[in-house]
């Protein structure tokens, strides 16, 4: 491809990389182009020839390193050009030493944690040869029927966008070529986490505007991070694939955003183009994938098979494949491949070695949530108890603990949470011991009378409840998002021993846990925690740690209340707790009547079980003396909004302080609230800190009916606190 071809599009000059695959593309034969397009599976499979001859530009999950270089030197050394592989492997969530699950580590609310996973991952893979990830995944959902939200990092496009673009420069790095860094992957472009019913590869039909507004901005964010290439969607968006979507892939992406990178194609997604219906074969799947602009398929030999043909129709130019295949060697220069495609891992860490391991139980630590801690009931105390009761079928299960979609984790890593509390009792107080169930779905009942048993001889019972890691995760979505099994049941049955539970829930989703909510005195919410879940989790329960997680999403109280989310609509009928009936207080017989005129479910009224942003700690903050500075500020400006928190316990803490912001009249109705900014403030017993954020007015701007992005002068409420319910407020106006 002439490079002029290119500068007449942009305004600036091409870079080293840039020219370097213009020079290279003058010297490919169209096949060797196609070559470049097709990304393979490797798992054991010969590719020797298919490489040699050109025929490959990529491929999966092939993750040892000896198996890995020999493919690198076949490539460059046997095929005719010497174009190096691009490795790709799904590390999600940590490679050999695991984190938390991607929901759990947004709910440290910590772009550090999720950095420092990321680039720990991204070490370990690259000592493998793996160079490059399809990861992070910022679809916004508000679903947790939806198997994928353990993948998400939540329900808010701005804490998404913010914790999204910290994993992109963890696996990037300071620049691709350095020898640990691996090329990100944002996914899924766009509008996955909207699927109807929250059903896996399902359709998504969402409006433009509340496109604009909630689902693409995380991925601006991952662009704006550097973000090296996409993934295309597996769903379709109002009737329209993702992988045959130009308004997606052309008009926004590249030509709104300016994205120079490429985008690859979900498994298979090509071919699926035909049984979504939007084509009637494989060829005309082709097609419209490639005018859509998707540089790479994964999975399937579609392109090789019918692009020479539709090149040789006219339907295709092959100036626009050059443009398409530019964007792959591209990111192949800028990883350094064609300098070093080898990997020795003699010049890499161990894994899982031990700052790795602390890096993960710190962030397991960060991650998870305090629900509910009646009377004090946490921390415990390891000097005030004789004995300890520990229950459930998660408590000492390595490989479940893990959570979804870990490929290259190992259970015997894992150090589990009934292990943990041995250590931390040592002769302290008695461990007492029993699953109760065999697994987290099992139906019967017949280990239970020996986890009754022991919590009725115990001081405490912790039991550790929740959903193996298979539940969760790609095709793994429930109609019913309660306990599993015969969960509850055991619960109620350890309840009625009249010893006190502390619930700690692994699980890779939010769950309804309205049913078990007075039974126990204690919840910790610990998501699928990782290698280190277990330490991290017993840690918290007896002081050792302080819980400083926040939820990354809002938990219903029943599945009929799904989609809830904090930043909902206000409607032209507000609920409120003055207007609202509940099923039970209705009389027999009663007059038809609109019980209050609102939005609000009968039986479930319009709050969450917990809401957005909320999580406890063992101390108490309090918010005092919000401060604005300035009634109203001019279109361009800043505006600073503060307000002090205290420490009111007497134990050393962390809160994340969040600042929400209303635009009370917008040319589209806007939320009641939306998360603009969050701070994690340490804090010592007794002191205070004032907390400001600066918002420029740029940063109230929204997609109005128009698709133009603006912001609009007029009111403005501001809330600051611990959760998305905050009470602290004040109001400002923006001027023309």
């Amino acid at each position: 491809m002439p490079q002029s071809s290119i500068t007449a599009k942009r305004s600036y000059p091409l870079s080293s990389s840039e020219a370097k695959a213009c020079s290279l593309l003058e010297q490919m034969t169209l096949e060797e182009k196609i070559g470049q397009m097709s990304q393979v599976n490797g798992g054991g499979w010969n590719l020797h020839d298919a490489i040699r001859n050109g025929h490959i530009g990529s491929v999966l999950n092939e993750v040892d390193v000896e198996k890995v270089n020999e493919l690198q030197r076949i490539a460059m050394q046997e095929s005719r050009l010497g174009i190096p592989l691009l490795i790709g492997r799904d590390v999600i969530h940590g490679f050999k030493t695991i984190f938390p699950i991607p929901l759990g580590q947004a709910a440290s609310w910590d772009p550090k944690v999720l950095e420092q996973g990321a680039a720990i991952a991204a070490t370990e893979a690259a000592s493998t040869g793996v160079n490059w990830t399809f990861a992070p995944m910022i679809d916004i959902t508000r679903d947790p029927r939806w198997g994928r939200i353990a993948e998400s990092l939540g329900e808010d496009p701005y804490l998404c966008g913010v914790l999204g673009a910290a994993m992109v420069r963890g696996f990037q790095g300071n620049q691709l070529s350095d020898s640990n860094s691996i090329a990100a992957c944002a996914k899924h472009f766009v509008g996955y986490g909207a699927v109807e019913g929250g059903l896996d590869y399902n359709t998504a039909n969402i409006p433009e505007n509340e496109l604009r507004n909630v689902y693409l901005p995380p991925f601006k964010q991952a662009l704006n991070a550097g973000v090296a290439t996409f993934m295309a969607s597996f769903s379709d968006l109002n009737g329209v694939p993702a992988a045959g979507n130009e308004f997606l892939m052309r008009q926004i992406l590249r030509e709104e955003w300016c994205f120079n990178g490429f985008v690859v194609s979900d498994w298979d997604a090509i071919r699926e183009l035909t049984v979504h219906g939007f084509t009637a074969n494989d060829r005309d799947a082709v097609l419209e994938a490639t005018n859509a602009g998707i540089n790479m398929e994964m999975a399937s030999s579609l392109y090789k098979d019918h692009i020479p043909s539709l090149i040789a129709e006219g339907k295709i130019e092959e100036a626009e494949l050059d443009s398409l295949v530019f964007g792959i060697l591209k990111l192949k220069f800028e990883l350094g491949l064609f300098d070093n495609p080898y990997t020795d891992p003699g010049q890499f860490p161990q894994p899982v070695n031990p700052d790795h391991l602390q890096a993960a139980r710190d962030a397991a630590e960060r991650s998870c949530v305090l629900l509910k801690n009646d009377h004090q009931m946490l921390p415990l105390s390891r000097d005030a108890l004789g004995s300890v009761a520990v229950i459930g079928p998660l408590a000492d299960d390595g490989y479940e603990q893990l959570g979804t979609w870990v490929f290259d984790g190992e259970a015997h890593h894992s150090h589990t949470c009934l292990q943990a509390v041995h250590d931390l009792a040592g002769d302290a107080f008695e461990v007492r011991w029993a699953s109760g169930m065999s697994s987290s779905r099992s139906r019967d009942h017949d280990g239970h009378h020996e986890a009754v048993k022991i919590a009725a001889e115990s001081d405490v019972a912790i039991m550790f409840m929740g959903e193996e890691s298979i539940l969760s995760g790609e095709a793994h979505c429930r109609a019913e998002i309660d306990l599993p099994g015969s969960q509850e049941a055991l619960i109620n049955e350890v309840a009625a021993t009249g010893t006190s539970i502390v619930l700690v829930v692994m699980a890779g989703r939010p769950l309804t846990l309205g049913s078990v909510l007075d039974k126990v005195s204690a919840i910790l919410y610990a998501w699928h925690p990782g290698t280190m879940g277990g330490p991290a989790i017993i840690d918290l329960l007896f002081g050792v740690a302080m819980p400083s997680g926040k939820l990354p999403v809002s938990f219903p109280r029943l599945v009929g209340q799904v989609p809830i989310y904090y930043a909902r609509k206000n409607t032209g009928r507000p609920p409120s707790h003055e207007n609202i009936t509940h099923i039970d207080e209705i009389d027999g017989r009663a007059a038809q009547t609109s019980l209050g005129m609102s939005a609000f479910h009968l039986d479930a009224g319009f709050t969450p079980q917990f809401p957005f942003g909320f999580g406890l700690s063992y101390t108490h903050f309090d918010y005092r003396e919000f401060e604005r500075s300035a009634e109203s500020i001019a279109m361009g400006e800043t505006i600073t909004l503060s307000a002090t928190v205290q420490n009111c316990g007497s134990r050393e803490a962390e809160e994340v302080v969040q600042l929400y912001i209303r635009d009370l009249a917008g040319n589209v109705t806007r939320p009641v609230r939306e998360l603009k900014g969050f701070r994690r403030v340490p804090l010592a017993p007794g002191e205070s800190k004032r907390v400001s954020f600066e918002i420029h007015t740029d940063e109230l701007a929204f997609h109005n009916r128009k698709m133009e992005l603006v912001t609009e002068p007029g009111g403005f409420h501001a809330w600051i606190g611990g959760d998305s319910n905050a009470h602290l407020w004040t109001e400002f106006q923006i001027r023309e």
